[in-house]
């Protein structure tokens, strides 16, 4: 087992044991995240679902499944990429995620990425790609955007599974070419020296 692999399972350990928000007090079973460890990918959603919180797995069920074949339409399959969110335990009814639940559960987020040191982050849907990019802009506009990041990783905004449900064809379609853009960073030479160390000095305070 490699080292990293060693801190991720004590920081999953601490995980499911948190009790730093209110939310410890509603979920069913912590959602730390799932995959490979040293993966190439790294996708980043917002929070467990009913699903997720039945399981203590991210995206299960509909959301799961076109996860999947999105994977899959770029030759990757589950086990190939590091899934996570942004909190670990579900917001009841789905709501959306308080500022206070977010503070208290980013800094797992922040260190399974510094752990996994992926080559792309793929944000999915705008509670993501708003905390990791430090914005404001809706994942409408950023979406399909390559983003030297943190640690020299590229980050590539896109939608939620959950609004392709509900968005149809089109929404579907448009993470289809968001997935095909990250195949083809993983594809490519890594970036190169000047752009990792601009990215690591931008967001350094990236999770306060």
């Amino acid at each position: 087992m490699s080292e990293s692999s060693r801190v991720l399972i004590e920081l999953r350990d601490r995980a499911l044991v948190c009790v730093d928000c209110g939310l410890s007090e509603t979920r069913t079973k912590v959602v730390f995240g799932v995959g490979d460890t040293s993966a190439g990918l790294m996708l980043v959603g917002e929070a467990p679902g009913k699903n997720e919180d039945l399981q203590g797995e991210p995206f299960v069920g509909a959301a799961g499944k076109l996860l999947d074949r999105l994977l899959a339409d770029v030759g990757l399959e589950r086990s190939d990429v590091y899934i996570a969110n942004v909190l670990k335990c579900r917001p009841p009814g789905n709501r959306d995620p308080r500022p206070n639940e977010i503070d208290a559960c980013k800094g797992y987020l922040r260190e399974q990425i510094r752990l996994v040191d992926p080559t792309v982050v793929m944000t999915l849907g705008n509670f993501a790609t708003k905390l990791l990019l430090n914005t404001d802009v809706g994942i409408t506009r950023l979406r399909g955007q390559q983003h030297e990041w943190w640690l020299g990783i590229t980050l590539i905004p896109t939608f939620h599974p959950a609004a392709a449900l509900r968005g149809g064809d089109r929404v579907t379609n448009q993470m289809r070419e968001d997935f095909a853009v990250a195949r083809s960073v993983l594809d490519s030479e890594a970036p190169d020296e000047e752009k990792v160390e601009t990215a690591e000095t931008e967001q350094m305070e990236l999770f306060g």
